[in-house]
């Protein structure tokens, strides 16, 4: 998967049913994604864009070269973002030390795929979920290029030895499970049911960044969502 900014729920839940996580950051590198912001709650109402601006965002380059333009500039805004949480979400202090610490990790590069690394970490760990992950870049794995956007999954994977591989059920269109067959992996989905949660005074909105979640619902209460996620064969239909 593309390291995210403090992904929704579901990409947690992956990390917790996979043996290994690749951090998939050696292609084009695209604006205006996930990769670099993300959704909480609209003081008002509604939803809020949370984003951290980078010094380089363009297409010419590789996601594992993208460099935040100000971590400072951005945790202060990122904060400020959440800042409406205090004294109304029982988790804000927990979240807040999982922001700072996100962002201290990635003053050593100021890159985005450390920072948001250092998130998922971070996250994983006050969840007690396991997380080591295997950054493509860092990694000698002999990589062609494919011929299709779906194609680096199962290479990767085949690379790697594993004999199943799985995805957010919304990416399904993306991959031809004969292509993995042909390589002797087993494609699956991770079908997540909606996680409600009251997040009174404010009106619930589905699909929110983790650091919404994190700041309503204890640990073991996400845990336990996290687990009602079941993976499926790709030719199963699922609630996405």
């Amino acid at each position: 998967m593309q390291p995210y900014f403090f992904p929704y729920l579901g990409y947690f839940s992956l990390i917790d049913h996979v043996d290994t996580w690749v951090v998939f950051d050696i292609t084009q590198y695209t604006p205006k994604t996930w990769m670099n912001r993300n959704r909480v709650l609209h003081p008002t109402a509604g939803s809020n864009w949370v984003t951290v601006p980078l010094a380089n965002s363009s297409r010419s380059i590789l996601t594992h070269e993208a460099q935040v333009a100000d971590l400072s500039s951005a945790l202060r805004t990122t904060l400020g973002k959440l800042s409406h949480y205090r004294n109304r979400a029982p988790y804000w202090r927990q979240v807040e030390g999982i922001v700072g610490a996100a962002f201290a990790a990635a003053e050593v590069d100021h890159s985005l795929v450390t920072l948001n690394v250092a998130g998922l970490r971070g996250v994983c760990y006050y969840l007690g979920t396991a997380f080591e992950p295997l950054v493509c870049s860092a990694t000698s794995l002999d990589l062609s290029p494919p011929g299709h956007p779906g194609g680096w999954a199962p290479a990767i994977a085949s690379a790697l030895g594993a004999t199943e591989y799985i995805n957010p059920a919304g990416g399904r269109d993306l991959f031809d499970p004969s292509e993995f067959a042909a390589m002797g992996i087993t494609l699956g989905f991770l079908d997540q049911p909606v996680f409600t949660y009251d997040p009174t005074p404010y009106r619930f909105e589905p699909s929110l960044s983790i650091l919404d979640v994190l700041m309503w619902n204890s640990p073991s209460a996400v845990r336990t969502a996290m687990a009602a996620a079941r993976v499926v064969p790709a030719d199963t239909p699922v609630t996405v």
